[in-house]
């Protein structure tokens, strides 16, 4: 087996049991038998658990990226890339309930708090859903609130329905996905 593929049944195994059970469900040695490797490979690919969790929520958040770049409207008014984005947000998180736990687990977490830390505050590199919502405050589109708020407003939303969603609570057709979509424009535009 290539170096490669056993780092990628150890971030599967990872991912899949820390959607099941938390990040403190899912030691180590557990992550390393789902993954049919030794518990001491894991560490050839990863420092520690932080370094693996981190790992996992980077992929994860390249694909959402990866998908969301996909199609878009880069010189498009500010209202049709946000539904771009929202849109194709849902799509992808429907699809993979898997990404969608891992995530919900790591914002709720001390790893989440650091990380939105640092994307709200500016410690790392502006990503391209930073710099439309900077824009559209600048342009006084949204509303008057701080950045965070208007996070909560946008991905809150958004991730409760998918969960619903992939719960059987609701039907995300594409109609419902735009209107969806269409209230969050709605409650952060001015």
């Amino acid at each position: 087996m290539e170096k490669q593929d056993k780092r990628d049944l150890i971030i599967q195994a990872a991912l899949e049991l820390v959607a099941e059970q938390g990040f403190h469900g899912a030691p180590m040695a557990m992550i390393a038998d789902k993954a049919g490797v030794g518990a001491g490979t894991i560490y050839r690919y990863f420092e520690n658990k932080d370094d693996l969790i981190r790992g996992i929520y980077g992929i994860v958040e390249h694909r959402v990226v990866m998908a969301i770049t996909e199609g878009y409207p880069e010189k498009g008014p500010v209202r049709e890339r946000f539904m771009h984005i929202g849109t194709v947000l849902v799509k992808y998180l429907i699809d993979s309930p898997l990404d969608l736990r891992f995530v919900e687990q790591f914002h709720n977490s001390p790893y989440g708090v650091d990380h939105r830390r640092e994307k709200i505050f500016g410690k790392r590199d502006k990503d391209l859903i930073c710099e439309l919502f900077e824009e559209a405050i600048q342009q006084q589109i949204f509303k008057d609130l701080e950045l965070s708020i208007l996070f909560a407003l946008f991905f809150g939303p958004l991730v409760d329905v998918c969960r619903d969603h992939i719960l059987g609570f609701v039907n995300l057709n594409d109609r419902v996905i735009e209107q969806t979509v269409s209230a969050c424009w709605d409650a952060v535009r001015r």
